[in-house]
């Protein structure tokens, strides 16, 4: 075989530069992902094995000996139990709260526009903000709950909503849920806005009702939506920060952290760098594996539909 023979022809070499092309264009976000995400999430585990000083100055690999601190912490099992409260409530009743008011958005009435604007107000506020109100709101001194039901004449002397570390987390949780309902509304509603009115029209033919219109039709058909709109507010909520440490900062007694504001306070309060990665994998942990058993169920629902 001649040395003309082996080399590629020109088009060869085009069809070669063709296939690549796309793989060229994807070459700078794969390595912003891996600055961005891989390195850091390779640190985290690296260093949860580490032992590190109060300088944050790594000392040398020790095993799993962080795990086990943190493990023996009675804080951290309660900890971590109100992180599943908080996720689960949190996404829960804003899935709920924000497919109901897809629902009613998604009618004509008049104001409507006014309406969505209203809606959709308190997720485009900054979260600290939104915090530091309702923290002011609930304040049992001069908060503006108290005086407000103190002049409609339904209390007659202040009370204080924050009483118990139960009654503290539980008006984190409602502010929670207040700043993202909007979200999953909005995500909703472009759902319900893709389906094709014509299936309605058939369906009320058919003398269908409105919850066999709900369960056999907007249901099935939204879903995409709903899936996209749930996992990607398991992972928002489960790692959110600002709203629990700017109203309680875990107070009190550490009753009311979630594994985020834990770990924040382990590594820059505590100075326990190395038990606050370990807090970090373990909480990476239980989110990957939530969030795969959530999209495993969703798409096995797509196939079997």
């Amino acid at each position: 075989m001649s040395q003309k023979q082996k080399q590629p022809s020109t088009r060869e070499m085009k069809q070669r530069l063709k296939r690549a092309e796309p793989y060229v264009w994807m070459l700078p976000s794969i390595l912003l992902m891996c600055a961005m995400i891989v390195v850091p999430i390779i640190t985290v585990f690296r260093l949860s094995m580490s032992e590190i000083s109060r300088a944050n100055r790594v000392k040398g690999f020790n095993g799993l000996e962080n795990f086990k601190d943190v493990i023996a912490s009675p804080t951290f099992w309660n900890t971590l139990r109100n992180t599943l409260i908080w996720t689960v409530a949190v996404v829960g009743f804003s899935t709920l709260i924000g497919f109901v008011l897809a629902m009613v958005l998604n009618q004509n009435f008049r104001g409507r526009k006014v309406v969505r604007a209203l809606v959709i107000f308190p997720w485009a506020t900054s979260l600290i903000i939104q915090a530091v109100i309702w923290k002011y709101i609930i304040n049992a001194d001069y908060g503006a709950l108290n005086v407000l039901l103190s002049k409609l004449g339904l209390i007659d002397h202040f009370v204080n909503w924050t009483a118990t570390a139960g009654a503290f987390f539980a008006w984190e949780c409602w502010v929670g849920i207040f700043v993202t309902v909007p979200f999953v509304t909005f995500c909703v509603l472009s759902g319900l806005q893709s389906i094709d009115t014509t299936y309605y029209e058939a369906a009320a033919v058919d003398g269908a009702s409105f919850w066999r219109k709900l369960f056999n039709i907007t249901l099935p058909l939204v879903r995409p939506s709903l899936t996209v709109s749930t996992v990607l507010n398991i992972i928002y909520v489960f790692n959110s920060f600002p709203i629990i440490w700017t109203i309680s900062k875990g107070d009190p007694a550490d009753k009311t952290h979630t594994l985020v504001t834990y770990l924040y306070k382990l590594s820059f309060t505590l100075g326990k760098s190395g038990q606050a990665a370990a807090v970090s994998v373990i909480g990476f942990i239980i989110l990957a594996v939530c969030a795969g058993i959530y999209m495993m169920i969703s798409l096995r629902g797509e196939e079997a539909d």
